[in-house]
């Protein structure tokens, strides 16, 4: 298998050990413990940042956030950016995304400025991503019939897109469910939800059938683009197959919605209130809460109650359950048109979710396990052992490790590394992972987020650029990060070191692409 396919199964904002071959006894995922079972799984990867476009743009490229110019969310990928998709597909790879892209921006949302000011400020550079070029995945834009992703599209010449979440998604979906099941629109949405609520905040049990929820959409268009592939197998694939689930809102369809009770639910260890010594940003996030000023929508971090938690997890389960039911049905498709042997299969996740860890839900600048170690699973054909890797892997190596197993090179300024055992660059030894936030509204009690994170085997810091707190955790002795040992007397020999680290990672990651002038 000189020149393998590869078909990555890519899901949103689903924790680690939301997952059975992570460890978790009571979500059913038998399809994805399968590929662990006969591939490599990752225990200790993280994501180069919590939020989905930019550890998209960083899985995409192999750079850090900051180094692909798409820094948060809102920032989109610039176009002019070479990613390892764009590499495969000039070497003769056939190319396809099915699902979610979140490479560009959905909403049309105005951006919030620091300066307080409803307008933009004079800006220190000019924009340039301000064209219909970087518009592809406005919820606006697929308002007009005529609208439709040009490709390629940051290297896949075949788009078939989802927007946004739940039974809300729009894009091809939209358009699929319209024309081949006239009348369904209606049966989305909370205004059209049946019966039977959750106590989970935007969760609603929608009326969609679980034949014609988007989840069922992807795998459905997946194994036609398989078979369309199998007729003409001239070239390799790459393929992904990328689910807008887990992420709120829940709306996992029919029986996945009750599959899991959350009396059943055990709670996370640090589940609860906030205390006294936790960190200005996590005691007024409870605050909010207990004063009835939580925001009711979006997707800021909100702190929860156990009840609320339990219910969150339990539809976060069902959702997952129904994303490997249709993973099963993919990877069945895939052997019986012979084309497993020649195929890596590839599953993550782009960031975790708090799901109830310290009393919160959803995802924002406080760096918790739950939220930025993500999942990874390589199940190859031509290596079928199951194998677990402890060693501190990183968003940014995805790409170089598929590159790598197709046998072509990363293009320049590729920070990432190769993770197959023995490769020349292969970070067994690394020391660290970087993991960057930016976020352009303040978050209450606290300022705008910008943050640095650097992980070891032992330890994580958090360095909060406008707060005068920071974090330390030790991973060891305090694995659910519960004593913030930031101002402890006995630990500023570590912090010292971890800063240093910090600062050399962050360093080592600056861009050096382009090449620089050429000297005479």
């Amino acid at each position: 298998m000189t020149r393998p396919n590869f078909l990555v199964f890519m899901t949103d904002q689903q924790r680690a050990d939301h997952l059975g071959c992570y460890g978790n006894a009571h979500v059913r995922t038998p399809h994805i413990d399968g590929l662990a079972a006969r591939g490599t799984v990752f225990d200790r990867c993280y994501v180069a940042s919590p939020a989905c476009m930019p550890n998209r743009s960083a899985i995409m490229t192999g750079r850090m956030p900051i180094a692909a110019g798409a820094r948060m969310n809102g920032v989109p990928l610039p176009l002019d950016s070479r990613t390892f998709v764009d590499v495969l597909r000039d070497a003769g790879w056939r190319t396809a995304l099915i699902g979610k892209s979140h490479l560009q921006n959905m909403t049309d949302n105005a951006p919030a400025w620091r300066n307080g000011l409803d307008r933009a400020p004079d800006q220190a550079r000019r924009n340039g991503r301000d064209d219909p070029a970087y518009e592809q995945e406005s919820i606006a834009r697929w308002r007009d019939p005529g609208h439709a992703v040009r490709t390629p599209y940051y290297g896949f010449d075949h788009v078939e897109l989802c927007l946004e979440h739940g039974d809300e998604v729009g894009g091809d979906y939209q358009r699929w469910l319209e024309r081949e099941h006239p009348g369904a629109d209606a049966l989305r949405g909370s205004a059209h939800a049946l019966p039977g609520g959750s106590a989970a905040p935007q969760a609603w049990r929608t009326a969609l059938p679980e034949r014609l929820y988007p989840s069922a959409f992807i795998g459905e268009r997946t194994c036609a683009w398989l078979e369309q592939h199998a007729a003409d197998r001239a070239a390799p694939f790459f393929l992904q197959c990328s689910f807008p689930d887990p992420h709120h809102p829940f709306t996992p369809p029919g029986g996945y919605w009750d599959m899991y009770r959350p009396e059943d639910v055990a709670l996370p260890p640090s589940c609860g209130p906030a205390r006294a010594d936790d960190v200005p940003l996590k005691r007024a996030l409870h605050e909010e809460l207990a004063q009835g000023r939580r925001p009711a929508g979006g997707s800021r971090m909100i702190a929860v109650t156990p009840q609320e938690a339990r219910a969150a997890i339990a539809l976060n389960y069902g959702s997952i359950s129904c994303i490997d039911d249709v993973i099963g049905t993919v990877l069945a498709r895939l052997d019986a048109l012979d084309l497993a042997g020649d195929t890596v299969v590839l599953f993550l996740s782009d960031h975790g979710d708090f799901m109830g860890d310290h009393g919160l839900l959803f995802k924002g600048p406080l760096h918790y396990q739950s939220l930025v170690r993500m999942p990874f699973i390589w199940a190859d054909p031509q290596a079928p052992r199951a194998q677990r890797r402890p060693d501190l892997a990183s968003a940014i190596d995805i790409a170089p490790t598929i590159l790598a197993r197709a046998g072509l090179a990363a293009p320049h300024g590729v920070q990432g590394h190769d993770l197959a055992p023995g490769a020349p660059d292969a970070p067994a030894s690394r020391c660290a992972a970087l993991v960057e936030e930016e976020g352009h509204r303040p978050m209450p009690g606290s300022g705008l987020p910008k943050v640095r994170t650097v992980v070891t085997q032992d330890w994580r810091l958090s360095v909060h650029a406008f707060e005068t707190w920071g974090e330390l955790y030790d991973l060891r002795a305090d694995p659910h990060e519960t004593v913030n040992l930031w101002d402890d007397p006995g630990s500023a020999a570590t912090k010292s070191a971890l800063l240093w680290e910090l600062a050399r990672s962050m360093a080592r990651h600056a861009d050096d692409c382009p090449l620089p002038t050429r000297m005479a």
